[in-house]
């Protein structure tokens, strides 16, 4: 009930907000998304140790997300169990004004320049619309790469430090935790003011040899450890965009986050939108199937639209039904739910809310041989328990790569548009 009405409230204010402000012209924030490693390596083989990483990594950010929802809420409707913390198998795993996005880590982060303090600091962050803060490294870190940007609160006239601490989990298992500052952060010209964030003092040595700096969270305040708004929210109640919407377009080339609206440059037609369908804090929407070439393969279930993971996610049982729909599919990796197909006849995937077939094309399906000439090529749909029930999907990347992804608080929507 409590957050029912944090929605309410906050949606009322959104949508005041929007309807009282009045911007010249194109006055949104593009934030350049360059392209930099992929779960394909460089002979077109399957990079089987960085998916499994890649896969720990997701099902931990799902466990704590479902931690700082009860936290602040209690456990939410609908929970079912709260999956254990995952930790990598030791060494064996160890073989509208516009501003660029990196595709850090070939499609596995998308990563841009943000600024943080007075005077700014310019740090390297991954946009993230399944996580709801934003934390960087501080300068007290001293086990953080010295390559990585660092947070100083002594150097900035508007940095503040609070009697808080935050706190995140490594794949490895180790913690990371840090005090809490508010300052000044700005992206592609977009500024919040008084802007919550954590400022980690330890990293674990996967995270160091990680090109990114931190992270930003764009989704809902009720999944924030920090209990606080997310950046996009800020900026958006503090009157620094025209509209409370932002979006994405990824690919291997041109990749853009756009805050404030949409760039219309990139897509045509209109954006379909499907109303948010829990109250969780996920940009969450219902009502999806699955096709396998041009017929349904599974139906009736939830889609989380994320862009913090290239892996998409389903229940196992879900995900067994849906590779039972591609001819000669097989299961290639039990524990992480990884499928092969024949390279030679790739299928035809698409998802659909209800609207359109929004199809993913062959070349976002395939991570590529599971070896090299073995004619057997895994696809970037697996089957994991990420606690979120038997009928709750992760979308990341390998969808929203094929579309023009919209999030609309003033909505509380997901949308999606046909890329030019």
């Amino acid at each position: 009930m409590l957050y029912l009405i944090f929605l309410v409230i906050f949606a009322n204010l959104h949508h005041a907000l929007s309807a009282r402000l009045q911007f010249p012209g194109d006055a949104g924030a593009r934030i350049q998304l360059p392209k930099r490693s992929s779960l394909t390596t460089e002979d077109g083989t399957f990079d089987h140790v960085k998916a499994v990483k890649h896969t720990i990594k997701i099902v931990n950010k799902y466990r704590h997300n479902l931690l700082n929802f009860q936290q602040n809420f209690g456990f939410p409707p609908g929970f079912v169990s709260l999956p254990p913390l995952v930790v990598l198998p030791g060494e064996q795993l160890e073989k509208r004004q516009k501003e660029s996005l990196t595709d850090e880590e070939d499609d596995v982060e998308w990563a841009g320049n943000i600024k943080i303090g007075t005077p700014p600091k310019t740090f390297l962050i991954d946009f993230d619309t399944g996580s709801a803060d934003l934390w960087i490294p501080s300068s007290a870190c001293s086990q953080c790469a010295s390559s990585k940007g660092k947070y100083d609160a002594s150097a900035s006239s508007t940095g503040a430090k609070k009697n808080e601490s935050f706190e995140i989990r490594y794949a490895d298992g180790s913690n990371a935790t840090g005090p809490v500052y508010t300052d000044t952060v700005t992206v592609g010209g977009v500024k919040a003011t008084g802007q919550y964030f954590g400022a980690v003092t330890s990293e674990s040595s996967n995270f160091a040899q990680d090109p990114i700096d931190g992270v930003l969270g764009l989704a809902f305040p009720s999944i924030s450890r920090l209990r606080q708004s997310p950046f996009f929210v800020t900026a958006s109640a503090q009157r620094s965009v025209k509209d409370d919407v932002f979006a994405f377009k990824l690919a291997s080339n041109g990749s853009e986050l756009y805050l404030g609206g949409t760039d219309t440059s990139l897509y045509e037609g209109a954006i379909e939108y499907h109303n948010v369908s829990s109250t969780v804090g996920y940009w969450i929407i219902g009502g999806a199937s699955a096709e396998v070439d041009g017929k349904s393969a599974v139906s009736g279930f939830q889609t989380i639209i994320d862009s913090g993971t290239s892996i998409m996610y389903g229940p196992p049982a879900a995900v067994q039904a849906f590779y039972k729909a591609i001819p000669n599919s097989k299961l290639f990796d039990k524990a992480n739910g990884f499928y092969t197909f024949p390279c030679r006849t790739p299928p035809q995937v698409a998802f659909n809310w209800g609207g359109k077939s929004w199809a993913i094309n062959e070349a976002n399906f395939n991570f590529g041989e599971t070896e090299k000439g073995s004619g057997e090529c895994v696809g970037t749909l697996a089957g994991q328990d990420l606690g979120l029930g038997n009928n709750t999907w992760l979308l990341g990347d390998s969808f929203m790569k094929n579309v023009y992804s919209v999030f609309s608080f003033s909505k509380n929507a997901v949308g999606f548009a046909t890329l030019k």
